[in-house]
């Protein structure tokens, strides 16, 4: 199985009393997003599900794929590594899964996955790391594909 962590771009520091769900992207974090979605639309199969954060910033993020996507709320923030694996069908699904989230979130998912061990691992703004589980029944098996932040990617 295919599970690509994305975490949400550059988002607007909250206002006073503003709800931290409807945090828009800033400008440099459509710049991300648009980045991102580019290298990501050159990698992903057609067959990929899309999984968002309910979160404004998330949908944003997701936008420029250009890609249908499902919201869910056991994503959004402050969810953990297992609610992520769960919806995702970790690591079972057979199609790969790319889900948009936050951190810490998506580091510890990585930790987890790549170490075993639960980690707060850092994931960039806007960056995306592409974790492998070649055998469902072998917890060895899986392996980092990729790690791709939009600072990255030339144009």
């Amino acid at each position: 199985m295919d599970l690509i962590l994305w975490r949400h771009a550059e988002a607007a520091e909250p206002d006073a009393g503003e709800d931290d769900l409807e945090r828009p992207l800033t400008a440099k974090g459509q710049k991300q997003a648009r980045r991102m979605a580019e290298w990501l639309t050159l990698q992903l199969p057609d067959s990929a599900r899309i999984l968002v954060s309910p979160a404004l910033r998330t949908r944003q993020t997701a936008e420029p794929l250009q890609r249908k996507f499902k919201i869910v709320q056991e994503l959004a923030p402050g969810a953990d590594a297992e609610d992520v694996l769960l919806a995702a069908n970790w690591p079972n699904a057979k199609e790969p899964v790319l889900v948009v989230g936050h951190q810490p979130t998506l580091g510890q998912v990585a930790a987890l996955l790549l170490s075993g061990q639960p980690q707060d691992w850092q994931v960039k703004k806007g960056a995306a790391w592409w974790i492998v589980r070649r055998d469902p029944l072998d917890p060895y098996s899986v392996y980092l594909k990729a790690v791709m932040g939009p600072e990255l990617i030339i144009k």
